[in-house]
């Protein structure tokens, strides 16, 4: 049975997307501006080009707002996982759907790390490093850190091939 990811992820995400969604909302005005005011100097601009270009902008930062609220709750809703005996598979894509499925076999070193937002959350991200050159390095993150560390683990090898060493 696959398991969503836990919903704070949607708050991360939205912090996270609200940060960049500042940074390009001010780069942009201030980029507006200077324009305007250059072309205003040189005797080219109008009052009309003016309130056009704030017009735009404000729909550029409306269409980032809705993006920043409204995405992360879309692609929660299309990523799980599944952890088994074999290894673990993670679904995830809202337009285009990704499989990745991860044979416990194939798992050479796993990770779990934390960000300050995930930190701040109780968060972290599962880091699979695999045998191969496609997805030698597989990421899920929006886990519980306890869950993180229970699938952790979980996917260690056990018996005489934990022992075996080079």
């Amino acid at each position: 049975m696959h398991h969503q990811l836990d919903p704070r992820l949607i708050s991360v995400q939205r912090v996270a997307l609200s940060a960049v969604s500042v940074i390009i909302g001010v780069a942009t005005f201030w980029l507006l501006i200077g324009t305007w005011l250059a072309a205003w100097l040189r005797g080219e601009a109008s009052p009309l080009m003016g309130a056009l270009g704030l017009l735009a902008w404000a729909l550029l930062v409306s269409l980032l707002a809705w993006y920043t609220y409204r995405w992360p709750a879309v692609s929660y809703r299309y990523a799980s996982y599944l952890v088994d005996e074999d290894g673990m598979e993670i679904q995830r894509g809202v337009f285009w759907r990704t499989v990745i499925n991860v044979p416990r076999s194939r798992v050479q070193h796993l990770d779990v790390s934390q960000g300050p937002l995930e930190r701040r959350y109780g968060l972290g991200t599962l880091v699979m490093y695999t045998a191969g050159t496609n997805h030698a390095k597989v990421e899920l993150s929006g886990l519980d850190h306890t869950r993180a560390l229970e699938i952790r683990e979980h996917l260690l090898p056990t018996g005489q091939a934990a022992n075996d060493a080079v």
